[in-house]
This record gives C-alpha cells, sequence and structure tokens, in this order.
C-alpha cells in the first residue's frame, strides 16, 4: 500500500514538473497584440499621459454619442455586436479600461494601482474631454455599469440617458465566480499568476459567465487569454480585486435622475438578477429587461437580442 501511494505521489509530481513549463505565460508586450486586436477602426490616443486603446465610430454630427465602458477582464470587443447595429446610426465610441485590453495598466498623471470605481470614473470623463464630446449616452457591462453610474453620479449634466448590463454596484453574494476572479482575489497565489496563466482557466472562466457555454468559441478564448497577458494587466486585475469593496458607495444610485435602462441575464451566477430588481427598485422610472436564457456578459453572448431593447430605448423620449 505505501509502495501504491508512493508511485502515485511521484505520478503527481511527474506531472506538475510538465505542466508549470507549460503554463508559464509571461507578460506580452502590447506592440505584438496590436496586429491582431486592434486593427481599424481602433486607434490609440493620449489621456494624461495614458495611453487609451479606442473605437470611435459613426456620424460625428451625433449630439449624444453612445459610450460603450466593458467590464472587469474584457475590453473594447465586447461591444463589436452591438456597435454594429448601431453605428450606422449615432456616433459610437468604446474603449479599454485603464488596467484592462490593450490601453494597460494606469500611467501619466494617474495614481498607479488605483483602480476604484471613482477612478475609473474620472478617467472616463477625462476620455470624453479629451475627445471633445460634453453630453453622452453611457453603457456598462459589470465593473463598466458601475463606472457608468458613478459617472452619472459625479457629472450628471454630462449623461442624458444610462444603460446598465448586469452592473456591480450593490453589496451581493455571487452564487458562482470565474476562478481566474478566484486566484485574483488570495494575496499569495494571485501573484503567481502574473508568472503562470493556464488557457484553460481563462477559457473556463469564460464559459463561466455565459449561460450557454457551448457558445464560448476558440477564437473568443484566444482574445481573452491573449489581452490578459498584455503586460501589467495581470498586476492591474490583482490590484483592482484587492480595493474592491462592494456596496461602496450604493447610496448615490437612489440620486440618479437620468432615464434609466436595466438589462440582466437570467443566468448571471457572478452577479444574479436580484441585483438587476434592486437597480429598478432604486432609480425611479427605470426598465428592467432580463434574458432568462443569458449570463453575465448577455451583450456579447446575443449582441442582436439585447441591442433590439436598447434601440427602442435610445428611440424614446
Amino acid at each position: 500500500m505505501k509502495m501504491l501511494l508512493w508511485r502515485a505521489f511521484g505520478v503527481m509530481l511527474m506531472l506538475t514538473a510538465l505542466a508549470v513549463p507549460l503554463a508559464r505565460a509571461p507578460d506580452r508586450p502590447v506592440e505584438t497584440l496590436v496586429a491582431r486586436w486592434a486593427p481599424a477602426p481602433s486607434d490609440f490616443i493620449e489621456v494624461k499621459g495614458q495611453m487609451v486603446h479606442l473605437r470611435d465610430e459613426g456620424p460625428r454630427n451625433d449630439q449624444a454619442p453612445i459610450v460603450l465602458i466593458h467590464g472587469t477582464s474584457a475590453s473594447l470587443h465586447t461591444w463589436e455586436g452591438w456597435v454594429a447595429a448601431l453605428k450606422s446610426q449615432r456616433r459610437v465610441i468604446s474603449f479599454d479600461l485603464p488596467g484592462f485590453g490593450l490601453t494597460g495598466p494606469f500611467t501619466g498623471e494617474y495614481a498607479h494601482d488605483d483602480y476604484r470605481g471613482d477612478t475609473l470614473a474620472r478617467f472616463t470623463l477625462d476620455l470624453l474631454d479629451r475627445l471633445h464630446v460634453q453630453r453622452v449616452v453611457l453603457a456598462g457591462n459589470s465593473l463598466g455599469g458601475e463606472v457608468a453610474w458613478r459617472v452619472a453620479s459625479l457629472a450628471p449634466a454630462r449623461v442624458e440617458k444610462l444603460v446598465l448590463v448586469d452592473s456591480a454596484g450593490y453589496d451581493f453574494v455571487p452564487e458562482d465566480m470565474p476562478v481566474g476572479f478566484r486566484i485574483a482575489r488570495l494575496p499569495v497565489i494571485s501573484a503567481l499568476s502574473e508568472w503562470f496563466l493556464p488557457r484553460g482557466m481563462v477559457e473556463a472562466s469564460v464559459q463561466n459567465v455565459y449561460g450557454e457555454p457551448a457558445k464560448v468559441t476558440s477564437s473568443l478564448v484566444d482574445r481573452y487569454f491573449e489581452l490578459t497577458l498584455r503586460e501589467g494587466n495581470r498586476h492591474a486585475l490583482r490590484m483592482r480585486m484587492q480595493q474592491l469593496e462592494m456596496g461602496q458607495d450604493a447610496s448615490r444610485i437612489p440620486a440618479i435622475k437620468q432615464p434609466t435602462l436595466i438589462l440582466w441575464g437570467g443566468r448571471d451566477r457572478l452577479i444574479p438578477p436580484p441585483n438587476g430588481q434592486r437597480f429598478a427598485r432604486d432609480i425611479g422610472g427605470s426598465r428592467l429587461v432580463v434574458f432568462p436564457e443569458l449570463g453575465h456578459v448577455p451583450h456579447e453572448e446575443d449582441p442582436a437580442r439585447t441591442v433590439a431593447v436598447v434601440k427602442d430605448f435610445l428611440s424614446s423620449k
């Protein structure tokens, strides 16, 4: 019996020794990722010394452009379906938040390693100033939703309408959480994740936020995996998770007066649907639409169905 246990232990050591080199994933310079993930109409602009990856599409005479803000570990690519459906009639601006996508970690005049909600909201206002955009329709998913309602709270005159998609904001208990997020919340283990990142872990994390995991394709996993490897992004994710205080400033949400559309995936296990119901109760006159079979990123999982509701909202007075 002891001999069998020692043999099993030896096999485990051998498998671990083989797995570690395969999982080793050092940071990649942004220059190595641009060709694949920033084709036209992608652009890079400087905002107070911070280089920002963005796409600015559609008619320039739009008096209130639609600005789309992605969630944690995502990028502007998550909105491509919505942009395709909206840009013929509206100016649509999407961008990578600092710490994510090709924008990468905070630099320039911004405090390094500060990824709190109001910091990202003020950065978004700086970006709008840089683009000379005074008034917008603001839409955001998850972390991006939190950034959106914080902007509406900090600068209400600049937000004409608000769209919250499975938004963060309240203190809540996830029913489940992507393994990548769980690791980023562990102080010691998360440090190792800056050097090791199995692609399978990224795949499992993306599948976790889809209502129908079978929709997650290899090319989709490639995008999340490679943009996570952009130099500095994994460290920024660690900082974001360590600074996370769920429910902080939620008392500001009932003061939001802008017309608000709330979209939610009925199978969202990260920020469960009761959070959408709470937004709907707290924001007077808001409308909640739930998509029963979709998950935490309904705009990415089924862009056609979700953007149809957005179009109706935009056309309403």
